[in-house]
């Protein structure tokens, strides 16, 4: 009885953990990995909601004025001094608005030329490379860097980018540009009230990251070990993983939905915002589902390995093909001799030897994804069709060398 209440809670506390798990590798990969944090966010510079909300803040931060109004009668008043007639001089006059207009088309123009140039995305890594111990400072209280966090708002410097489009505007003849002042301007990254708050619990995911995935596997593998019907508990333990992951993943796509429902007015661009938020968390989005289809493919594993009815028959329709191959390759003289012996006798073992081997390239795997489980379950499913194809070669060897021993007659 104790025992199996100590499964039974091992086995609860596993799945509740394997989610956890995941967003402490989540957060100290991006809050700590620079290479990777840049890796994740550099596409951001070619993304069209994001450019769109840059060239709207470079705009925004140039606020290059010119009045048009004013312009436009000085110039009439000049002409008409040199004899234009009343008339056009009126004209002339009436074109201050589009002066405006043009002032603002050649700002945005070339804002967006800037935006959507090689360089600009150089701007943006080099910057957030540059940033990436603020986030740190965010997500943990340690460490400062060249973005702001400020009451739950991350702001990157764009100010570069401001003096490129500075130089572009007086480089182009607009003269007003040079009044454009030397001082940072900020493109919010996102915005979060609870951002504070989550100090803690982040500072506490970043000191068990590299820990707390192999304490929860070692966990899981104890509840196993000590229930009663292990092949169960197992099953168990991976679709009650699976389900934790997916009420996680559930749970994300409300808080995605919260967060730009309640932007705030300092967030310039709404789908720039949706955007920076799916880029952030697209690892964590990518390992919850890679754990979702590892604990449904455990589950099936090892139900197919029971004494169930379907698995029985599914294991013996795979063994009569395999022996109904190698008898019609021995028939034609192609067998694989003390091999095929070996692998028959042995097979369990070897089988055993598989799944272990995959199990350890599917741990040391460098950030897993779902196509990388197919992958090695095809492999592994290859590995086991070709050892039931060797052990029947074994059994039709061992079945002739029994029928031609005088002892056997």
């Amino acid at each position: 009885m104790l025992r199996n209440t100590a499964s039974a809670i091992l086995i609860v506390l596993t799945c509740v953990l394997v989610p956890v798990a995941l967003l402490a590798t989540w957060v100290h990969d991006i809050a700590l990995d620079t290479d990777r944090y840049v890796s994740t966010v550099a596409p951001l510079a070619t993304d069209p909601d994001v450019q769109d909300a840059a060239v709207h803040r470079l705009t925004e931060a140039a606020d290059v004025k010119v009045d048009g109004e004013k312009a436009a009668a000085d110039l009439a008043s000049w002409l008409r001094s040199q004899g234009l007639p009343p008339t056009a001089a009126a004209a002339v006059k009436g074109l201050g608005p589009q002066l405006d207009s043009a002032v603002d088309s050649a700002v945005q123009k070339i804002a967006t030329r800037i935006v959507h140039s090689d360089a600009f995305a150089t701007v943006w890594k080099n910057a957030n490379r540059s940033a990436h111990s603020a986030v740190v400072h965010a997500l943990t209280g340690r460490g400062r860097g060249s973005v702001e966090v400020n009451g739950g708002t991350v702001t990157l410097d764009v100010g570069t980018a401001v003096e490129q489009l500075k130089s572009q505007l007086v480089a182009a003849g607009l003269s007003p540009a040079k009044a454009i002042p030397t001082v940072n301007k900020e493109f919010v990254l996102f915005q979060s009230d609870q951002l504070a708050k989550a100090r803690t619990g982040a500072r506490l995911l970043d000191d068990i990251g590299n820990w707390l995935p192999i304490i929860v596997v070692l966990i899981g593998v104890a509840g196993v070990f000590l229930a009663h019907h292990r092949r169960r508990a197992l099953a168990r333990t991976a679709l009650g993983a699976a389900f934790a992951c997916l009420v996680v993943s559930i749970a994300l796509v409300v808080a995605r939905h919260y967060y730009l429902d309640h932007l705030p007015a300092q967030v310039q661009s709404h789908a720039a915002a949706a955007s920076i938020f799916d880029t952030l968390v697209r690892f964590l989005k990518v390992s919850l589902r890679t754990a979702i289809v590892l604990g449904v493919v455990i589950a099936i594993g090892a139900y197919l390995i029971g004494p169930g009815r379907v698995p029985v028959a599914i294991r013996g329709a795979s063994d009569r093909t395999a022996d109904s191959a190698a008898n019609w390759a021995y028939a034609h003289d192609v067998h694989t001799g003390r091999a095929g012996v070996w692998a028959d006798r042995y097979r369990k073992w070897i089988a055993l030897g598989a799944l272990l081997v995959i199990a350890l390239v599917f741990a040391l795997w460098n950030h897993p994804t779902v196509l990388t489980i197919l992958l090695l379950v095809l492999i592994l499913l290859a590995v086991l069709a070709l050892l039931a194809l060797l052990a029947a070669s074994g059994r039709a060897t061992q079945l002739d060398e029994h029928r031609a021993d005088p002892s056997h007659g």
